[in-house]
């Protein structure tokens, strides 16, 4: 069985989290501007997936890590969020903590 592609939601998400439009989106990642909010709608509806260089740029501009794009719950995306935010030494410290339990 084929699971729902999860890179629309979730792009529409952080893009609306971070109060910009599609457009202001499209320009800031480098599209052009006559073309840039009827690209991003159609990754936001998904007509069209992104390129991984385009879904970085978009990650950058959104403060979100790569894999949020790919996460297929609510919670899985939260906790990426909450861990790409961590040092790497805390980021050891959850795993030894999460793997002695």
């Amino acid at each position: 069985m084929q699971t729902e592609n999860p890179i629309p939601a979730r792009l529409k998400a952080a893009r609306k989290k971070a109060q910009l439009t599609q457009k202001e989106l499209g320009v800031r990642i480098g599209m052009d501007e006559s073309s840039a909010s009827g690209r991003m709608n159609h990754y936001e509806k998904g007509r069209h997936t992104p390129d991984v260089a385009t879904l970085q740029r978009m990650a950058k501009e959104l403060g979100v890590p790569l894999n949020y794009f790919f996460c297929e719950n609510e919670t899985t995306a939260e906790l990426v969020c909450l861990i790409s935010k961590m040092t790497e030494d805390e980021q050891k410290q959850l795993i030894s903590k999460l793997s002695n339990n």
